[in-house]
């Protein structure tokens, strides 16, 4: 295996080649921390790169194969976390000064069930401050970049992550994603990123558990590592009530299936409560509508009326914003991300009677979607209306589609993935092809409540048949 190839290399193989002893977790983990290092000073995905702690798991990992001790799925193998998420021992500040000396106890669930299955921390990956945004940038830690185009944004709000997913620093991301995080920057950077089921995976890390929108999940280059990695994650905690009581199926295992999908109903539609993508990317996501017909899906355009659902993501999120971080913004002052303070001050303005309408209508939401599943078994959409915006983008503005001026972005570049999370049903974005420009485009593909083995089996199929595995970004 060539030192190039390693980190691009699928978490599966590099675990197969660890337990043959064709490589040792001691190559692999100095092979990525010094690729690491060169992304980092042209890209920014990091806010700390644990090498120290990762040589030193690495040597113990490597013992542990020597010894012929049991081995996890994963043993040996580098992943990151996005800093919203807590690492025991390592620093985790949320891309806020706030929180720029908080070193937690204690790993998250998610990430202790990785390191529980042998994975090795290399890092955290950046955010914006407290993941409001789109596009990655922290007053502690800077901008994150594109790695197809370095004036364009990473996306965000798991923009670190998926540079590093993009980039070949190993193969598997933790994200978060509460109003399409982990999908948009996937998609901007053309990897997979996934928003599961809600409490699919336990999160442990939000303050409201029945109220909960936000999602810890992975990013990863292949579909086949996605399932895997939600395969480790995934299971119940009695830090959420949603993941308790819950079927599991083998997710590893459907996001391996690649012999078609025959029988199956697939809807597919170009808006979902928008009017206006740009036409390159509208025809890149028409013509991977026949790869599922040619897989052996039934095909055919989703026609249910939708409206757009940002008047009911907005007052959830704004309200929650202020409740949680008016303090600090006083406290910081202009050392806040200002597009923070703005929306922190938009959630003093929403009244308890509009948190409790939202709160219906997102019920209806659920109920609407899930209703959909009555005929179809999977939805497919476009994940994005264009490839990456402008590093510096205000996200309060305008974006352009094909030169003329739009909405802002959650409204006109990302309406696709924040529904979602308003319902907590599970959806994929993998790459579906790359413009003239050679940017990345994104698919989305959703199902029903519980129906993550069927979008990753569907996912999968898509990747088999379109390939983009070899495609890499010049850096």
């Amino acid at each position: 295996m060539f030192e190039d190839d390693i980190g691009f290399t699928t978490a599966a193989e590099l675990a197969r080649c660890i337990r043959n002893k064709e490589i040792s977790p001691v190559e692999l983990i100095e092979v990525v921390l010094r690729r690491t290092e060169v992304i980092q000073a042209e890209l920014n995905p990091f806010i700390t790169i644990t090498d120290d702690i990762a040589r030193t798991e690495a040597k113990i990992a490597e013992k542990a194969v020597m010894n012929g001790d049991d081995l996890g799925p994963i043993h040996g193998v580098p992943f990151t976390v996005k800093d919203l998420v807590n690492t025991a021992d390592v620093t985790t500040t949320f891309g806020s000064f706030a929180f720029k000396d908080n070193v937690p106890k204690i790993d998250s669930i998610g990430v202790a069930r990785l390191r529980r299955a042998g994975g090795i921390l290399i890092g955290k990956t950046t955010t914006p401050e407290f993941g409001h945004k789109p596009m990655t940038e922290a007053p502690l830690f800077g901008r994150t970049l594109n790695p197809w185009c370095n004036t364009l944004t990473s996306g965000g709000s798991s923009g670190g992550a998926a540079v590093a997913a993009a980039t070949g620093l190993g193969p598997l991301h933790v994200g978060t994603d509460g109003g399409g995080s982990t999908r948009i920057p996937a998609a901007a950077c053309g990897v997979v990123g996934m928003k599961q089921t809600l409490g699919r995976v336990p999160h442990d890390m939000t303050s409201d558990s029945f109220g909960c929108m936000s999602f810890i999940g992975p990013i990863t280059r292949t579909v086949a590592d996605c399932g895997l990695m939600l395969q480790i994650m995934s299971g119940p905690h009695n830090s959420d009530v949603h993941s308790l009581g819950r079927r599991h199926p083998n997710l590893a295992r459907a996001a391996t299936v690649v012999d078609g999908l025959k029988g199956l109903k697939i809807g597919w539609r170009c808006y979902l409560g928008n009017d206006q993508m740009e036409k390159e990317t509208q025809k890149l996501f028409e013509a991977a509508i026949p790869v599922f017909s040619n897989l052996g899906a039934d095909v055919s355009e989703h026609l249910a009326d939708f409206e757009p659902t940002l008047k009911y993501w907005a007052p959830l999120t704004f309200s929650l914003w202020n409740a949680r971080y008016s303090h600090l913004a006083i406290e910081l002052g202009d050392r806040m991300t200002e597009t923070l303070r703005h929306w922190i001050r938009e959630g003093e303005g929403v009244t308890g009677a509009a948190v409790q309408l939202a709160s219906e209508a997102r019920t209806r939401l659920f109920r609407q979607i899930e209703s959909w599943f009555e005929d179809i078994d999977l939805l497919i959409t476009p994940t994005l209306t264009r490839p990456a915006i402008v590093a510096d983008h205000d996200p309060r503005e305008p974006i352009t589609l094909d030169n003329e001026l739009a909405d802002v972005p959650r409204a006109s570049w990302y309406p696709y993935t924040h529904p979602f999370n308003l319902s907590g049903h599970p959806a994929i974005t993998v790459p579906a092809g790359f413009t003239q420009d050679k940017l990345p485009v994104g698919l989305q593909i959703v199902g029903p409540w519980l129906g993550d083995d069927k979008v990753l089996t569907a996912a999968a199929c898509f990747e088999n048949a379109q390939p983009w595995i070899n495609k890499r970004p010049i850096i």
